[in-house]
């Protein structure tokens, strides 16, 4: 598995709607070298998820098209672990986001990279780092 300061390098689906919030964290996520999918809505976020294997979906509880709980839920069902980020957090019921691994925005860049350290991590959580092979084409 490859490493880059203690991080374990993976592959993420980052599902981000706010077009000054979404750039800012693909680039945090890239640098720190991880492989970054980004979808802005629920419906391409369910696509991706579907589609391509992840090791952690990085998800906006609130998105234009519905709830990123459910994209969430959907990464669980799928054996990926997710972690949500909320702009409401405080507003939200007692108790909403305990089911999820979460942090509330704004993020930290330290933050951040200490809950994906956590969430790759968790052998209960069943979290995997996907192998890719090398592009040949370099």
């Amino acid at each position: 598995m490859e490493e880059k300061n203690g991080l374990a390098l993976a592959r993420i689906l980052l599902v981000e709607d706010d077009p000054d919030v979404q750039p800012l964290l693909e680039h945090i996520l890239v640098t720190e070298g991880h492989h970054v999918a980004v979808a802005a809505s629920m419906a391409v976020a369910a696509s991706l998820l579907g589609a391509q294997p992840f090791d952690l979906v990085i998800c906006d509880v609130n998105l234009p098209d519905g709830s990123g709980l459910r994209i969430a839920d959907q990464a669980i069902a799928l054996g990926v672990k997710p972690l949500v980020l909320s702009g409401q957090g405080l507003s939200r019921e007692a108790g909403g986001l305990a089911p999820y691994d979460y942090l509330l925005k704004p993020v930290r860049i330290r933050e951040l990279a200490d809950a994906i350290r956590r969430c790759l991590g968790e052998e209960s959580g069943g979290s995997r780092i996907v192998q890719f092979p090398k592009n040949p084409a370099g």
